[in-house]
């Protein structure tokens, strides 16, 4: 049984091609998920640079957190993307979606090995702020992919929402 198949099978039939299939109440989990990593790991981020611009250890101590908290976060994140990802039909929203989750595992394997420098390396290092810069850099390409897949190809939206959006409504009359 392909994972495609599999997905179908726990999640139900789909409501459409382009509907998230690991939704509550027709909200799509991901989109509500990612925030936690995106934000701990951009703040990580900024408490380094406080860090580094004489803000004292528990800067670096909550950049460590910051991580941790983006790493779990991203796991969570990245289970129900893949159940969206793996029941799309579309194929440039696979294709889009294959590269988003590719480079999204690289984010969290840069943060997870920044992770473990910091756990064993020099608490001054610098290396592990360079491997943030770079996995934040590669987020912020990733998270452009995602919005293409729901702004652009309508990846994860139900079609009621289509229908009621403000670009598809009928114009209303003008009293």
């Amino acid at each position: 049984m392909d994972i495609r198949a599999r997905v179908d099978r726990l999640t139900g039939p789909p409501e459409s091609e382009r509907a998230s299939r690991a939704s509550v109440a027709g909200h799509p989990i991901h989109p509500m998920l990612v925030v936690f990593p995106i934000g701990l790991w951009v703040f990580s981020l900024v408490a380094d640079a406080v860090y580094l611009a004489g803000g004292g250890a528990a800067w670096s101590i909550t950049a460590f957190y910051a991580i941790a908290g983006g790493i779990i976060g991203a796991i969570a994140a990245a289970v129900f993307g893949a159940i969206d990802l793996y029941s799309m039909r579309d194929r440039t929203i696979r294709r889009i979606g294959t590269m988003h989750m590719i480079l999204n595992l690289s984010v969290t394997v840069l943060f997870a090995f920044n992770l473990g420098w910091r756990v064993s390396g020099d608490p001054g290092a610098i290396a592990p702020i360079v491997i943030s810069v770079v996995a934040v850099v590669l987020l912020g390409v990733s998270g452009w992919l995602g919005g293409e897949m729901v702004y652009v190809h309508g990846a994860g939206v139900a079609p009621a929402a289509r229908e009621k959006s403000p670009e598809t409504a009928a114009p209303r009359p003008r009293s």
